[in-house]
């Protein structure tokens, strides 16, 4: 859209308050000195990062929201699909990233626009805007590739509901995408990306496909945290379409508080996720470069996994978990990351608990919090459980199945940080 184009539609009071929220929208992508994609093969540890795009003197670009890639069924081969993100940090010149990690044959983007959500599929009149690629309206990714958008100049505001709107060609085999997104978002058949009404967007589905990180430019002493998870990070059992997973609860936090230089907060939690083993995603050692090194302003690791090795009753052993946190948090610090760890939580009621694995819980806790290995500790386990049964989660915090909390025990857990241990080395 045209400067000219743009500043005839701010006139309206709708526009007014599009603004101050989104910024002023001057000049297409591909017009911007500078602005082109990068490709990387992202699909296991093997592939390199994106090399960020130069940015203006003084600032870089800092994620401000992710989500993990994993396999996904087929998806039909002409459709377009609307996802639904919340920004964490603010900045300018906006850039996406799409990811066909674990697809087996390319995929053709033949449009993508970004706008702001008014309500449900329906965007913010005006502000719709076309992304492009190296130039170009669409972009072919080859599988097992990433692919960053030019910059789209403007602002966007932190703690905006960002809509990417995708059209999609030629998609066979199994997609990359999140399965457990914990947000309503919408498809359709056709192309219908550039519509900013809800009335062709007739599919609601709980994932994202695609569409794995957002990031925006900011002041070099700006950075985020990428929260490394399961289950409980990526929120179930918090309240669908609510932000309230703990990562959103943190997010809001670091944006209210003064004098802290992190202010991004990308989920990179999967849903069964486990640290040494590939299962419900790539294990975390094995997806911890495309989710969190190759993101870009990442300053702290925080990570929270275990519990699906320990109560998988596979053998694992306290050690076991030790030497896989320890490579973790080791490949971290060679990143130049802080590591912030936190404590499993208890797990009396589900149905997977005994008292081996308890035991290797404990062990485990005893380590995280003693070890001296980590940059900072946050004891989850302390603020959730139990305290006439400490192997319990506190009924007030339990979602129902007693491993996963509701969204009082999410805030409780993101009012435990301490947001100073975020910037701890």
């Amino acid at each position: 859209m045209s400067g000219a184009r743009f500043r005839r539609r701010a006139l309206g009071v709708v526009s007014a308050l599009l603004l101050a929220v989104w910024g002023p929208l001057t000049a297409s992508a591909a017009a911007q000195p500078g602005a082109s994609s990068g490709t990387s093969g992202e699909s296991g540890e093997s592939g390199t990062s994106v090399t960020p795009d130069a940015t203006s003197p003084g600032k870089h670009s800092v994620v401000t929201w992710g989500a993990s890639a994993d396999r996904q069924g087929a998806g039909p081969a002409d459709r377009s699909y609307r996802l639904i993100v919340r920004t964490s940090v603010g900045g300018t010149n906006m850039r996406i990233r799409l990811s066909n990690a674990f697809g087996e044959h390319p995929v053709t983007f033949a449009s993508a626009y970004a706008g702001l959500r008014k309500r449900g599929a329906e965007l913010v009149h005006g502000s719709n805007r076309q992304l492009s690629f190296g130039g170009a309206s669409s972009v072919t990714v080859p599988a097992g590739e990433t692919v960053l958008s030019d910059p789209l100049p403007g602002k966007l505001a932190a703690q905006s509901d960002l809509v990417i709107s995708l059209y999609v060609t030629g998609a066979q085999g199994p997609t990359t995408g999140h399965g457990m997104a914990m947000q309503t978002n919408y498809a359709t058949a056709g192309d219908h990306a550039a519509e900013e009404g809800a009335a062709n967007w007739t599919d609601p589905m709980g994932s994202w496909y695609w569409l794995d990180a957002v990031d925006v430019e900011t002041s070099t002493a700006v950075g985020s945290v990428v929260t490394l998870g399961d289950s409980i990070t990526d929120g179930w059992a918090s309240t669908t379409d609510g932000n309230r997973r703990w990562p959103d609860y943190l997010s809001r936090r670091l944006q209210a508080a003064s004098g802290l230089t992190v202010k991004g907060v990308a989920n990179e939690g999967i849903s069964g996720n486990k640290v040494l083993a590939d299962g419900a995603g790539q294990a975390a050692l094995n997806r911890l470069q495309r989710d969190v090194l190759s993101q870009p302003g990442v300053r702290t690791v925080f990570l929270f996994e275990g519990i699906n090795d320990i109560k998988a009753h596979s053998g694992v052993t306290v050690d076991d978990m030790i030497a896989g946190y320890r490579q973790i948090i080791d490949r971290a610090h060679a990143a130049g990351k802080c590591v912030v760890g936190a404590t499993v939580m208890p797990f009396k009621g589900w149905s997977e608990y005994d008292a081996a694995s308890e035991a290797v819980r404990q062990g485990v806790n005893d380590w995280i919090r003693n070890s001296g290995a980590l940059d900072a500790v946050t004891d989850f386990d302390r603020i959730t459980r139990n305290p006439y049964d400490p192997q319990l989660i506190m009924p007030f915090f339990d979602g129902g199945d007693h491993l996963h909390p509701n969204d009082k025990g999410m805030q409780a857990m993101a009012d435990a940080v301490d947001l100073g241990s975020l910037t701890s080395c």
